[in-house]
């Protein structure tokens, strides 16, 4: 019965979370359809809902490398090795947090920013969620 609720906990936040990137999509997608009138159609927001979706779910809450002691570097001494998953996962997760916060700013705002901030947002916003679905398949293939 514990496994069951647990797994349960673990399927409902792993959903929380496909939805924010959902929701970070369709901010994002809100801001550029606005700017660029060639992406207003509901593909191109469809596409930034499930590609945040898919990134948040898969992107966030990687399991990391497992913890061997023979691994670990003498006392005083750092390690080299980078989990590329983890950072890849972190940078990810904070590039598209960042750019759905900006495009919700410039909706509730009204701003109206150059053509060439909206590129970077919108360039921004998917190399993001590119890296948290690398850093998730990185992740799951170990």
């Amino acid at each position: 019965m514990r496994f069951r609720i647990r797994k349960f906990a673990h399927v409902l936040e792993r959903t929380g979370l496909a939805m924010a990137g959902a929701a970070g999509g369709l901010f994002v997608a809100a801001h550029v359809g606005s700017t660029i009138a060639a992406l207003t159609s509901q593909a191109f927001i469809l596409v930034m809902m499930v590609a945040g979706a898919v990134g948040f779910y898969l992107g966030i809450d990687t399991p990391g490398l497992p913890f061997r002691e023979h691994d670990q570097p003498p006392q005083g001494e750092t390690s080299d090795k980078i989990d590329a998953a983890e950072f890849l996962s972190a940078a990810g997760t904070f590039l598209a947090t960042v750019t759905a916060f900006v495009s919700v700013g410039i909706i509730v705002l009204r701003e109206n920013p150059q053509l060439a901030w909206t590129i970077v947002i919108m360039v921004a916003w998917v190399f993001g969620v590119t890296m948290q679905i690398v850093a998730g398949a990185i992740a799951r293939s170990r």
